[in-house]
């Protein structure tokens, strides 16, 4: 216990360093075994603290210096697109430690990696990771080929004590999203044309319902329509953050 304690403590003090030297914002829950820390990152990156644990998702170079971001415990990966797999980032915060989840396409591109599929679940380092489906319907590109084709891409649920954190990664308001169930904290995708509209946000969250609701990944999409379609379903608390 004193162990964790202090580890706990490391991990808190490095993550405020990285707050004050890079303006990072985060949001802080309590859990059953612990606070768990969200650094919002920017765009589909996040970082999450827990335990004296430091998960980081899908992190890309573009948008924070990686050299100096604490070391992962765990990586997941959604998907293959270059603002969700960097390489590069990926090896600055590895260490012999590290695991890597991460898709199939994704493996082919960098080693050391497990692969989950859709519908697979993993206990990884103490914690449980559900992989679930992400995939586009109704935006392709011109070829009419989607943007994320089902099968291909993950998203991720992680239980951290108490508490299911659903990471949707870049996908519409599909089927097996609103079929979830017991969702805390939902990281809900809304760019156009590659994932979301606010209103297949709305949609989505009002069928599994979220106790907290962050839309990510939103680039120019205006956040307070989603305020705006949200505002009468009360037990769903909207909270917008740096996350374009």
């Amino acid at each position: 216990m004193q162990y964790l304690v202090i580890s706990s403590m490391i991990v808190f003090l490095a993550v405020a360093s990285v707050y004050a030297e890079q303006g990072l914002d985060a949001d802080t829950v309590t859990t059953s075994k612990g606070n768990l820390t969200m650094t919002f990152i920017g765009h589909g990156t996040l970082m999450f603290s827990f335990n004296g644990k430091v998960i980081h998702v899908d992190p890309w170079g573009r948008l924070t210096d990686y050299a100096k971001l604490p070391k992962a415990d765990i990586i997941l990966v959604t998907h293959e697109h270059g603002d969700h797999l960097d390489v590069s980032a990926i090896e600055q915060i590895s260490t012999d430690k590290t695991s890597l989840i991460c898709t199939q396409k994704c493996a082919e591109q960098v080693s050391g990696g497990q692969v989950m599929n859709n519908g697979d679940t993993k206990t990884v380092q103490g914690l449980t990771i559900e992989a679930v489906p992400a995939y586009n319907i109704v935006h392709k590109r011109d070829s009419g080929t989607p943007f994320h084709p089902k099968g291909v891409g993950n998203g991720y649920i992680i239980t951290f004590g108490d508490k299911r954190v659903y990471v949707a990664a870049d996908t519409e308001n599909i089927p097996e999203m609103k079929a979830l169930q017991n969702i805390d904290i939902a990281f809900l995708p809304m760019n156009l044309p590659y994932t979301m509209t606010p209103e297949m946000v709305a949609d989505a969250a009002r069928a599994f319902r979220p106790k907290i609701l962050y839309p990510y990944h939103y680039g120019d999409t205006d956040t307070s329509k989603l305020t705006e379609l949200l505002k009468e379903n009360k037990d769903i608390e909207v909270r917008i953050r740096n996350l374009r």
